[in-house]
């Protein structure tokens, strides 16, 4: 049994998304990510890539430019209305408010400022357009089972990094 990361191994792996040029950290997974390798890579291949051949307790930094993965930033999905226009629950930044267009299709929104008059809605990802560091620490490296194979990931489990990301 092989100790280091590779197709079709259980993986399980904290990380958090750092603003190479401001050194923010945007976002945090504290609690384990877990995947089969090489199946179900729950983060974009430019990241994932990284991890072959890693082993337990390593930690490593990946650059991303966010703009390959989600593209530039939009500045036609970002909207401001009047606050009176905008129900109270929705008065705060962070909250996500779903939207759909003209064929019915949810988009979601990220309120982003708001004051006494008026508040912001933004649809890009909050990575978009941002040079990035993925720093990824390996919890866990083991043999997935069969059904893990088939599921790509935990039985019981659903990683989905887009919910996780748009929660930030």
């Amino acid at each position: 049994m092989s100790d280091t990361i590779e197709k079709e191994k259980f993986v399980e792996l904290n990380y958090k998304v750092v603003d190479e040029k401001t050194g923010d950290v945007l976002v945090t997974v504290d609690y384990p990510i877990g995947y089969v390798h090489g199946i179900n890579d729950v983060m974009n291949e430019e990241v994932t890539k990284h991890l072959d051949g890693k082993k337990v307790g390593d930690i490593i930094e990946v650059p991303i430019d966010m703009k390959k993965v989600y593209g530039e930033r939009d500045e036609s999905l970002v909207f401001t209305d009047s606050i009176k226009n905008v129900p109270e629950e929705y008065h705060q930044i962070g909250t996500t408010i779903t939207m759909e267009n003209e064929k019915g299709e949810p988009k979601g929104f990220i309120v982003t400022r708001f004051d006494e008059e008026t508040l912001t809605v933004d649809g890009n990802n909050p990575l978009c357009g941002r040079d990035v560091v993925f720093v990824l620490e390996v919890l866990t490296i083991r043999d997935a089972s069969d059904e893990e194979v088939d599921l790509g990931g935990a039985v019981g489990a659903d990683p989905d990094l887009e919910e996780i990301m748009s929660k930030t």
